[in-house]
């Protein structure tokens, strides 16, 4: 990869970041896309028995719808299987299509299970880690969520996605794309505004002007 992209990306992955302490939870929630990476981290955290169960939240998203045949969450449980995670201990909640859906159903799902959650151990995207974390603030305030990731750098990552099927042009504009999402969403009321160093702005407009856009929202 050109320095002159990884520097700015580099920039805002790591604000976007918010790795928490590891305790145990009530649930890991593996947060559905296409990144299979996530599922194998939810069995890592499994087997290191930080929660009893794991619940895979992700129907078919702006990332997936397309790609795939089946649910994001379907996809995930069968590669947890794979990795040893019994599937007596897998809960798939298979309708949401975005974050938000994604708090609010996998509360619901949790709920109809008679499994109450006070603190969930939530597994997504590196530079999906503030973004939810911020999001359950306004969905659902209180339940306490810690926030983890495959534990990637930023050409690892995108190795990985190139090797599932997502062109590295792609993978650099989702990045970019959910960085935009911090101050978009959270002025629409999707999640809590965060402080946003002026340094991060100016490395998503960089990274805009060189033809990273392709996942911005309006």
């Amino acid at each position: 990869m050109d320095n002159a992209v990884l520097a700015p990306l580099q920039v805002i992955w790591d604000y976007m970041r918010r790795p928490s302490p590891l305790q145990p939870c009530d649930c890991i929630v593996g947060f559905g896309n296409f990144n299979g990476d996530i599922a194998l981290r939810a069995a890592e955290l499994y087997h290191a028995g930080l929660a009893p169960k794991v619940l895979f939240t992700g129907g078919l998203g702006r990332n997936t719808l397309g790609r795939m045949s089946g649910t994001e969450a379907e996809r995930f449980a069968r590669i947890a299987v794979e990795a040893g995670v019994p599937a007596w201990d897998i809960l798939l909640e298979k309708r949401s299509t975005n974050t938000a859906e994604n708090i609010l159903f996998t509360r619901r799902l949790l709920e109809e299970q008679g499994l109450r959650a006070t603190r969930l151990l939530g597994v997504h995207q590196p530079f999906m880690e503030r973004r939810i974390w911020a999001a359950f603030q306004v969905h659902w305030p209180q339940v306490e969520l810690l926030t983890t990731s495959p534990q990637v750098t930023i050409p690892e990552y995108l190795a990985s996605a190139v090797r599932q099927g997502l062109p590295e042009q792609d993978a650099i504009d989702v990045i970019v794309g959910d960085f935009q999402r911090m101050k978009l969403y959270a002025e629409k009321g999707y999640q809590i505004p965060q402080e946003i160093p002026d340094e991060c702005w100016a490395a998503f407009e960089q990274l805009v002007a060189m033809g990273y856009g392709g996942q911005l929202a309006k």
